[in-house]
C-alpha cells in the first residue's frame, strides 16, 4: 500500500494500519489512495464482513499533511479515501493516542469505536485559520452534545477517552497491550450477525441521517470557501511553519 498502510486479514477481518508514524499518521495523497483501494477491498470481497482502522505509533492520526496535502478526494470515498463512502461493511476504529483534525474525522466516520485511556479527540482547526471540512462540522453535533461539540470546534477543546465513552462516542475502553483483541471482539460480534441484517441496518442508518448530512457537506463548502483565501488561513499556515502562535488580525470593528 505505498508504505503508508498495512493490511492483514484475519479470516473475515481487515485490519487496516495507518503506518505514518514518523508523520504521526498525517495523510498525504498516498494514504488517501491506498486507503480508497483498502476500502474497495472491503466493499468487493464477499469474505470480508468488517473492518477494524488503526495506527502504529504514539498518534493515532494527526490530519492532512498540511505540507504535502491529503490529496483529491476520491470518487467513492471522498476526503482521505473514506469520509463520504456509503459501505454495507461496519468500520471499527481502534484508537491508542490523539485522533487530531482530519485523524478525529476518520473516527467519525467509522460505525463503532474503542480508545485507550491515553486517546484524544480534537479539531484544532480553528487555531490555524480553517475549518474541519471532512464531516467534523455536523458529525460531532450527531455524536456529542452541542455544546461539547462547540468547544472543539471553536474553543481548542480536547475530548480524553474517559470522557469521550462516557458521553457515548467510545462504545468501549481499552488497554493498550489489548487494543487490538478487544476490536477484534467487537468485529467477531459482527460477524456473528447476519450480513444481510447488518447491511439493512447500515442503510437503515445512514438513509436516516442523509438529509442531515446533506445539508452539513453543504455547510461545509459555504465555511471553508469563506476561510480559503483569507488572512487567518494565511497566517494560520505561516505559523505553523514557524512554530509560533498565530497572530489574528483583529477586524477595524472590534478594536
Amino acid at each position: 500500500m505505498g508504505g503508508s498502510l498495512v493490511l492483514e486479514r484475519r479470516g473475515p477481518v481487515l485490519v487496516v494500519t495507518l503506518d505514518r508514524a514518523a508523520k504521526r499518521n498525517a495523510v498525504d495523497a498516498a494514504m488517501t489512495a491506498a486507503l480508497d483501494a483498502a476500502f474497495e477491498e472491503l466493499a468487493d470481497d464477499d469474505a470480508l464482513r468488517v473492518a477494524v482502522l488503526m495506527a502504529r505509533g504514539p498518534v493515532f492520526c494527526a490530519g492532512s499533511d498540511l505540507r504535502a496535502g491529503p490529496g483529491a478526494p476520491t470518487p467513492a470515498g471522498g476526503e482521505y479515501g473514506v469520509v463520504r463512502r456509503r459501505r454495507t461493511k461496519p468500520v471499527i476504529a481502534a484508537v491508542q493516542g490523539p485522533a487530531l483534525g482530519g485523524g478525529f474525522e476518520l473516527v467519525l466516520a467509522c460505525d463503532l469505536v474503542v480508545a485507550v485511556p491515553e486517546a484524544t479527540f480534537a479539531l484544532p482547526e480553528a487555531g490555524l485559520g480553517r475549518i474541519p471540512n471532512a464531516g467534523g462540522l455536523f458529525r460531532t453535533l450527531d455524536r456529542l452534545p452541542r455544546t461539547v461539540a462547540l468547544e472543539l470546534l471553536v474553543a481548542g477543546g480536547r475530548l480524553t477517552a474517559d470522557r469521550a465513552y462516557d458521553l457515548g462516542l467510545v462504545n468501549r475502553l481499552s488497554e493498550p497491550e489489548r487494543l487490538l483483541d478487544d476490536a477484534m471482539e467487537l468485529a467477531h460480534g459482527v460477524c456473528r450477525s447476519s450480513p444481510g441484517s447488518v447491511a439493512a441496518a447500515l442503510d437503515a442508518v445512514r438513509a436516516y441521517a442523509a438529509a442531515g448530512e446533506g445539508a452539513g457537506w453543504e455547510a461545509t463548502a459555504v465555511a471553508l470557501e469563506r476561510t480559503r483565501a483569507s488572512a487567518d488561513r494565511a497566517e494560520g499556515d505561516r505559523a505553523f511553519a514557524e512554530r509560533r502562535p498565530p497572530a489574528w488580525a483583529v477586524p477595524a470593528a472590534e478594536v
